[in-house]
């Protein structure tokens, strides 16, 4: 059963919807990790969700419409989430709490530079990604350019420098560089 609503505020009715602790996190590993299991959300989360939480947010998010399901043709015991429209929609609303966070938050450079690409790239590329979710969740035409691609191409880099960099610091404590 739905709680009553506050007002009728959009603000207020988003907070309503998106505003607990989980439900953005969700979304975001779906949209940006492709995970579409509840075990590899389960286990990929950099926040660490229990599992019940998990399983609550995935059923709210289900119940408001930001997520379908459907059974997994390679194992029927599993559930496929998928984004849906008003799920996608959510790019630039994300874009924007990345590039606010990398203003105002201590964010790592490994991930932060998913959201440094998606705010220089601007309305441009929030169109194009959110045509590819289009693509991989509601099966439309491949769209030219992946934007999913590319975001993680640059996550895959910075995670290889920063590797390189903590492995070079340590060559250098034990005096063998």
């Amino acid at each position: 059963m739905d709680k009553p609503i506050r007002s009728g505020c959009p603000i207020n009715l988003t907070l309503e919807t998106l505003g607990d602790r989980w439900s953005l996190i969700v979304i975001r590993d779906i949209m940006f990790g492709n995970l579409r299991h509840y075990r590899d959300l389960l286990n990929h989360s950099l926040e660490g969700i229990a599992s019940n939480i998990l399983a609550d947010r995935l059923r709210k998010l289900v119940d408001k419409g930001l997520l379908s399901t459907s059974p997994d043709p390679a194992h029927m015991q599993k559930t496929i989430y998928s984004l849906t429209e008003p799920a996608i929609q959510l790019v630039p609303l994300i874009a924007q709490m990345g590039a606010w966070g990398r203003r105002f938050t201590p964010v790592t450079r490994e991930l932060s530079i998913r959201a440094q690409l998606l705010e220089e790239g601007g309305p441009e590329m929030w169109e194009a990604f959110m045509a590819e979710l289009r693509h991989l969740h509601l099966g439309t035409e491949p769209p030219q350019r992946s934007v999913l691609g590319e975001l993680t191409e640059a996550y895959l880099a910075v995670v290889g420098e920063t590797a390189d960099e903590h492995a070079s610091i340590a060559e250098n404590k034990t005096g063998r560089a």
